[in-house]
């Protein structure tokens, strides 16, 4: 098995929570999802969200000054299924709201962040994206988890 195949199989090992990335352009929401999502610093608040460069999406994010992060719940693995895809209204059959800053939010999310995006580095072909929160939403939904190549309902998990 070739270098690119083991270290995929080896990420499906690593369970992590699914998020949406969006941001406003020209006025309309764009977005795409992503699970290299992590937390930076308490102190100030602030997240990293990596993001591939070839998306339709990338361009339109880094012109953005707010993204909206959201954390998808255990009932949004529909949502996380149109926002994997490229093209075509992401939108138009998922229910959101713009944070204080603009950034689309998605409604039903586990939790969503709006942050200022305060740098950004690439890396290979990836952007990293740094950004400062500065509005945070939950809602107490249970979230959706991604793990060896499918979705798991996060509420859940057997604590071991």
């Amino acid at each position: 098995m070739e270098l690119v195949q083991q270290v995929k199989q080896a990420h499906r090992s690593f369970p992590s929570g699914v998020t949406v990335v969006t941001a406003q352009a020209d006025g309309q929401p764009v977005g795409l999802a992503v699970n290299a999502f992590s937390s930076v610093s308490m102190d100030p608040p602030m997240v990293l969200v990596c993001v591939n460069s070839s998306s339709r999406s990338h361009a339109s994010l880094c012109g953005a000054r707010h993204l909206g992060i959201s954390i998808l719940s255990h009932i949004q693995s529909a949502v996380a299924a149109t926002f994997a895809t490229s093209g075509g209204d992401k939108f138009s059959g998922v229910a959101w709201h713009e944070g204080d800053h603009g950034a689309p939010m998605l409604d039903d999310a586990s939790a969503a962040f709006e942050v200022e995006i305060v740098s950004r580095m690439e890396a290979a072909t990836h952007s990293v994206f740094f950004g400062r929160i500065v509005g945070v939403e939950t809602s107490g939904l249970p979230p959706l988890v991604y793990a060896a190549g499918g979705f798991y309902d996060g509420g859940r998990l057997l604590a071991v």
